[in-house]
């Protein structure tokens, strides 16, 4: 029990701390009910284990409840049943580390998840202020403890500081702080549930009362203690009895071994001769080891002897690797080369398509003006005609026209020159308009030969897909079809040869069909790898070899013919372990292949190298594997699962997106390939489609193009027309006053207009043929480099694989080479292992002579070999060991004796700490008992005097009879006076008065039981409005007394009726609503700071 901190409500001996508070902020909860009480209302609020607030997710039938901020003092939560009051109480007790028995409203912790949901959290937050507080410098002023937990039953915790940081999420810390703050959730007097209150409340049993009391002070737990502590002295007791027992034994095993340790003897003469043979032993054993030394010696000088002969095949194969490797950079030199010109040709390309286009626009436009300049020239001629006749006519011409006549004619001409200049308007729009349909004509031209070539590539690419599709549905009934339709009779040719005994040794093949996948998605990997070798022959020996070819020339087309590779059958793997790629995460080709077949898998070896190619799937991974660092030793290059090619310093895309040939799955093949087909043909349909519209554009923008030709002509016709019928009128009209010498200075100025017109078309003229010129060229030249494009395509094909063969050729020569390489490295292995045996053996040596120095230091010239020597040891060592058998080994009976003596002393001493504890132990005990008797005295006189207090509160008369011996507590209350009434058992009471009756004995336990908080729940569902005003009274009064206490109470009634006080904070729950997740609740000193 911790130190006490309050005094008596209703005695004026307390010694409350005083408040430094101004008196504004010293109102008391209620009004006092002695002037003793006043000085306990000024005493400080608790610093330390009062709930500041509580918040509640998915917890019971709450979504979310709180954060309930409660006051230093005294906390009302009130509300109707179902607003979340006993939830609130339940969170904290499971939050505190409580079990889930101790609410009463469940028997698991996973009970208290809302349903629907997977999990709850209940957080709590401590006060942690003063000198007394818990790792103030960690916490800082508040401790949260955060609870989480599932349906399956788990519980988490989390200790955080006032400032959120995460502190600890172990229990051992929770309970450490429970412990400094001595707050105990299964204490009922700390927190009080309705259950237990109405099981006390109903409770007869006396026993029951009893425990209750004993529970609430702590001396339950005490008594516990005790018994514990008297049942380990017992144990310790009976580990002194035993050990005495043991001592006896001991005592006389150590005599026995004493007098044994008198009675041995010496066997000095045949330990000296035995130390005698053993010198000749250890330099008989030196002179062996330096014979058997010779002949090592001689061998390693033998061996050195043949590296010259490795070193020459080396220095061969190397010059071999520099000529591959010349002509590998050669050819790669020109591939760049030509790739270089390709990427250069490109953009110069798409200039001179811009440059054509762009002179053909110039062209028509040239075109344009030259044929305006034309049609004006032609204009100008006629006018010049019709004047020289004009001045023909006037000159013959004497008769004079009458002034109406005049005036209509000038009328007309006005209209018909109206009607010319609306003409040439109309004729230079339709000039415009076919300028424009004769670009989108060559537009849409253009557009149609770039959708030729697109059918025609779609077009080899559906011939290809559907050949293709047909293998794969051939090779459903025969998979052999997968390799070509040819390929099952040409096996069927060479089965028939091989009865004829044509051949040697039958030819294996093709090699694709003698492997097997063991991981599918390699699929298109390893035919990447092996290309064409999928579709090789191996024979034996050359003459197999032409008749291999004989076969092949009656069953294959020129071209298409497989290759064949002369290689001797053997019937086991070659040995790849030095060379072989060893990486922990990638399969070479060679592990990621199953070939039962040995000829097949040293023709790889030989031809492809499988065992020095990784096959990585990721793109990315296998670009970190070989480029970023040192590839793999002996890796030189990798393969990834979509086909792509890894060397160290390059990276080549593959050309296919499917497996042809490895692929195991034959429906999903010709599923795909059905789908790739159908697909194809729709783009294809879809070509043809947009080709045949760009027809249709091209036919009626060249419709169109024609009649507004046509259009252009007949205007052009009308307005000669009109211009013709107009210089009639003027010259009909002008012919009495126009002057002749007028007429011809017209004419000669549409002369001079016509050598203008003239020049300007000889201009235009020139310039069209200037730019048609330079049009041609272009179109020549973009032609050209059309056509160097292509053939740069077409050249570089073949140089690839030029560059391939010449790649293979310089692996070859560098696996030639590093096999002799490895010869040489064994060799020279072996020669060192050999030397390092030398040097062991020296070693070895000059250990042994070491030993023997140390065992007799001068030489022996010893002629006895060492295994007779060894023999004669043995035989006078077995005479020794007889004669200790009888007599007993001089050190092992010293070194038992001495062992036997400090057991024994060990073992007695023992024995004699335990004796002086357990007595030591009896004296603590019997005094610790007395203080208990005392204690519980105290405590039992303390309960009776502040319970017949706060009866008298109300004039009721009453006692409690405490019965130790029995073990039970008996309460007798009378109403009225006390000298007036007979006591009376509680359950003759009404329950008012038995309610008020229980909140005084609560109270008076209030009084000497040490808490932080308390927490009471309904305490006032039985009492009339009387007994639950007087009890309210004085549990605000006992409040008052005790401001370093914190009190939650919790009741459905109405508390408004309280006096407004910043000790009293009423937290009001809103009553629940249907489809209502949230419970909030407001404060009704809302406008009001939480205190410190």
């Amino acid at each position: 029990m911790g130190k006490r901190k309050e005094a008596s409500p209703v005695t004026p001996s307390g010694h409350g701390k005083r408040s430094r508070q101004d008196a504004s902020e010293e109102e008391e909860a209620t009004p006092c009910v002695s002037s003793d009480s006043e000085s306990y209302s000024q005493s400080t609020t608790a610093e330390v284990g009062i709930v500041e607030s509580i918040s509640l997710k998915n917890f019971m039938c709450h979504s979310n409840l709180g954060p309930f901020r409660f006051g230093p003092n005294v906390n009302f939560v009130v509300g109707n049943n179902g607003s979340g009051k006993s939830a609130v109480l339940t969170a904290l007790i499971v939050g505190l580390g409580g079990k889930a028995a101790l609410t009463n409203r469940g028997s698991s912790i996973k009970g208290f998840v809302k349903d629907g949901q997977t999990s709850a959290d209940v957080s709590i937050t401590l006060r942690n202020r003063g000198q007394d507080a818990f790792k103030p410098e960690v916490y800082g002023d508040s401790i949260v403890v955060q609870q989480h937990f599932t349906t399956d039953g788990n519980r988490s915790y989390k200790l955080k500081s006032a400032t959120g940081g995460l502190v600890s999420s172990k229990k051992e810390e929770l309970v450490a702080i429970l412990d400094h703050f001595n707050i105990q959730v299964d204490n009922p007097v700390s927190v009080l549930t309705q259950e237990m209150s109405k099981h006390f409340l109903q409770s007869k049993n006396e026993s029951d009362k009893y425990k209750f009391f004993m529970k609430a002070t702590q001396l339950e737990q005490m008594k516990e203690d005790y018994s514990y502590i008297m049942e380990t002295k017992n144990r310790t007791h009976d580990q002194v009895n035993y050990g005495v027992e043991r001592l006896e034994e001991l005592r006389r095993e150590c005599r026995e071994k004493e007098e044994r340790f008198k009675s041995i003897a010496s066997l000095s003469e045949m330990k000296e001769k035995l130390e005698d043979l053993k010198q000749k032993m250890a330099w008989a054993v030196v002179i062996e080891t330096e014979k058997k030394m010779s002949p090592l010696r001689e061998e390693i000088i033998a061996e050195e002897g043949r590296n010259v002969k490795y070193e020459q095949k080396i220095g061969e194969w190397q010059g071999k690797v520099n000529t591959a490797e010349k002509a590998f950079r050669a050819i790669q030199e020109r591939l760049e080369n030509i790739s270089q010109e390709a990427q250069t040709l490109k953009p110069q390309g798409i200039a001179l398509k811009d440059d054509v286009q762009r002179k053909k626009r110039s062209h028509n436009e040239a075109e344009v003006i030259y044929n305006r300049h034309r049609m004006e020239l032609k204009r100008l001629q006629r006018d010049s005609e019709q004047l020289s006749k004009r001045i023909e006519e006037l000159q013959k011409s004497a008769d004079s026209m009458s002034e109406e006549e005049k005036m209509e004619r000038l009328k007309e001409a006005a209209c018909l020159k109206d009607r010319l200049k609306a003409l040439r308007d109309q004729d230079v729009t339709t000039t415009q308009q076919i300028e424009q349909f004769q670009q989108a004509v060559y537009k849409y031209k253009e557009e149609r030969t770039r959708l030729c070539n697109e059918e025609r590539d779609q077009k080899h690419l559906l011939e290809k897909t559907k050949r293709q599709l047909k293998e794969f549905q051939d090779s459903k009934t025969d998979q052999l079809k997968r390799f070509g339709q040819h390929m099952p009779s040409f096996l069927a040719a060479i089965d028939d040869a091989c009865k004829q005994g044509r051949f040697r040794k039958k030819p294996v093949g093709p090699l694709g069909a003698c492997i097997r996948l063991k991981d599918p998605e390699l699929a298109l990997a390893v035919e990447s790898c092996l290309k064409a070798l999928l579709l090789a022959f191996c024979c034996d020996n050359h003459q197999d070899e032409r008749m291999l070819q004989s076969l092949m020339s009656k069953h294959f087309p020129p071209g298409q013919r497989p290759q064949i590779i002369v290689n001797e059958f053997r019937n086991q793997v070659y040995n790849v372990g030095q060379r072989a790629v060893m990486h922990p995460e990638y399969p070479t080709v060679l592990t990621a292949l199953e070939i039962d077949n040995p000829v097949v898998t040293n023709c790889l070896i030989d031809m492809r190298g499988i065992e020095t190619v990784l096959l990585i799937k990721n793109n990315s991974k296998a670009r970190e594997v070989m480029q970023k660092g040192a590839p793999p030793r002996n890796c030189r290059e990798a393969f990834t699962a979509e086909g792509d090619q890894v060397f160290t310093n390059r990276y080549y895309s593959s050309d296919n997106s499917r497996a042809r040939f490895l692929s195991r799955d034959v429906e999903v093949e010709i599923s795909f390939l059905d789908k790739e087909v159908r697909k194809v043909t729709s783009e294809l349909c879809a070509l043809q489609q947009r080709m045949r519209a760009l027809e249709s554009d091209i036919r009626q923008n060249e419709d169109h193009m024609r009649q507004y030709y046509a259009s252009k002509k007949q205007i052009q016709m009308e307005a000669r027309a009109l211009t013709a019928r107009i210089t009639e009128l003027e010259n009909v009209e002008e012919q009495p006053s126009i002057d002749i010498a007028t007429l011809e200075g017209e004419a000669q100025e549409n002369q001079n207009k016509i050598e203008y017109v003239k020049n300007e078309m000889e201009q235009a003229l020139d310039k069209l043929k200037e730019l048609k010129s330079s049009l041609q060229a272009a179109e020549r030249q973009y032609d050209e480099i059309k056509t160097k494009i292509n053939s740069v395509s077409e050249i570089a094909d073949p140089i690839k694989e030029d560059l391939h063969q010449a790649d293979k050729e310089v692996e070859n020569c560098k696996r030639h080479k590093k096999h002799y390489e490895e010869k040489l490295r064994e060799h020279l292995e072996g020669i060192k292992k050999r030397k390092g045996e030398l040097l062991s053996q020296e070693k070895d040596l000059e250990e042994k002579i070491s030993q023997a120095q140390q065992i007799f230091p001068e030489r022996l010239e010893v002629t006895r070999s060492a295994r007779t020597l060894d023999a004669e040891i043995i035989r006078l060592r077995d005479k020794i060991n007889s004669q200790c058998q009888l007599q007993g080994d001089r050190d092992e009976i010293i070194r038992q004796y001495h062992a036997a003596k400090e057991n024994y002393q060990d073992v007695e001493s023992k024995v004699r700490n335990l004796k002086k504890f357990v007595k030591l132990l009896d004296d603590i005990m019997a005094q610790r008992y007395k203080t208990y008797q005392l204690f519980r005295r105290c405590l039992t006189l303390r309960c009776k005097f502040y319970f017949d207090s706060l009866l008298s509160q109300r004039a009721y008369s009453g006692k409690i009879c405490f019965d130790h011996k029995n073990e039970t507590l008996s309460i007798t209350v009378q109403p009225g006076e006390g000298n007036k009434a007979a006591l009376s058992d509680m359950r003759s009471l009404s329950g008012g008065e038995r309610s008020f009756s229980t909140v005084c004995f609560v109270l008076s336990l209030w009084s000497i039981a040490e808490s932080p908080f308390r927490c009471l729940d309904e305490f006032d569902v039985y009492m009339d409005m009387v007994n639950r005003r007087i009890s309210m009274d004085m549990m605000l009064t006992m409040a008052d007394s005790q401001r370093f206490r914190q009190f939650i109470l919790l009741t459905p009634q109405n508390m408004s009726s309280l006096p407004s006080s910043s000790l009293i904070r009423i937290l009001r729950m809103q009553d629940p609503e249907r489809g209502q997740t949230t419970l909030p609740f407001l404060p009704i000193n809302q406008e009001e700071e939480d205190e410190d």
